[in-house]
């Protein structure tokens, strides 16, 4: 094509070269996210069990929980893919909180991503909400409980396992599991340790999510991600689950809303710093650098100042 012909062909940047377009981008890969990974669960908990296409009822077995992992591992991989570009992806407040602690990301559009992050988590479990709708009518009829909907609720958001009595044991597997998050993501995407070549980066973070699922995910729900907790939490109120929404209320444990966004901003947190100064500092000083056939994808604002 002519250059007269780009030209003719190109858009005005406007907007496109604001934090407007991160902001964006972020709402659209969280969307991706909760989509697919609240679409999982709905499946394994509704859709095909009530569906005759699984002889399956509600968590019989571990194939269940492992359908549940993989789906999000899914889910992160592919909104990585799509966000990753534009705004680096980061689809969790806790990890946009970290980036910004680390001083790889500027505190100024911290909000913006966070609140994007929420907005698109909200709407991916609405979207799931529609789709699915009736198969959780099916399930909550045939509860037949004093809350019907008790049993649907874990489609969108977490709780905690029914052997724990008080905060503790979920907080503390919320904030480990997102210490390894962070410390895995920041391992993947350093330059001078070793960086994954042809963009497998997301992939390799989504099988992160698969191994912290499957080794720490009964005890809470494996949050690790204040957004993908609270967007389809609120939502969840809104449709009318009530008390077990917000604020959280279950049967042993109430006022849980919190744990799931406190624990995983603090465990972010250790999780980079963990990595910053055990691994980090300690290729600087080795005088390591970045291989020369890395290619650095996905321009931000200050990138392109």
């Amino acid at each position: 094509m002519s250059a007269a012909a780009e030209s003719r062909y190109r858009k005005p940047a406007g907007w496109r070269t604001t934090p407007v377009g991160e902001y964006l981008s972020e709402f659209l890969g969280t969307f991706v996210l909760i989509a697919f990974g609240d679409g999982v669960v709905a499946m394994a908990v509704a859709a095909l069990p009530g569906s005759g296409r699984s002889s399956q009822g509600i968590f019989l077995g571990s194939g269940d929980w492992l359908t549940i992992t993989f789906g999000w591992a899914m889910a992160v991989t592919f909104a990585i893919y799509v966000a990753g570009g534009v705004s680096g992806a980061h689809i969790n407040p806790a990890v946009t909180i970290a980036l910004a602690a680390r001083r790889l990301f500027p505190w100024a559009k911290a909000p913006g991503y966070i609140v994007a992050q929420v907005a698109g988590a909200f709407a991916g479990a609405a979207l799931v909400w529609l789709l699915y709708k009736d198969a959780m009518d099916v399930v909550e009829n045939a509860v037949k409980s004093g809350d019907p909907k008790a049993s649907t609720f874990g489609i969108f958001a977490t709780s905690p396992a029914a052997y724990f009595g008080d905060y503790t044991g979920p907080f503390l597997t919320e904030l480990i599991g997102t210490a390894f998050l962070l410390l895995f993501v920041m391992a993947l995407t350093d330059a001078i340790n070793q960086p994954p070549r042809a963009n497998l980066a997301p992939l390799l973070v989504g099988l992160a999510v698969f191994a912290i699922g499957t080794s720490y995910g009964a005890n809470s729900g494996y949050a690790i991600n204040p957004a993908r907790d609270f967007g389809p939490r609120l939502f969840a109120w809104i449709a009318g689950w009530g008390d077990n929404a917000m604020p959280g209320n279950t049967l042993h444990i109430d006022w849980y809303f919190w744990v799931p966004i406190v624990a995983p901003i603090l465990g972010g947190l250790i999780g980079a710093f963990l990595y910053h100064v055990a691994v980090h500092v300690v290729l600087e000083a080795r005088g390591e650098t970045a291989p020369a056939d890395i290619e650095v994808r996905g321009r931000t604002v200050e990138d392109m100042e």
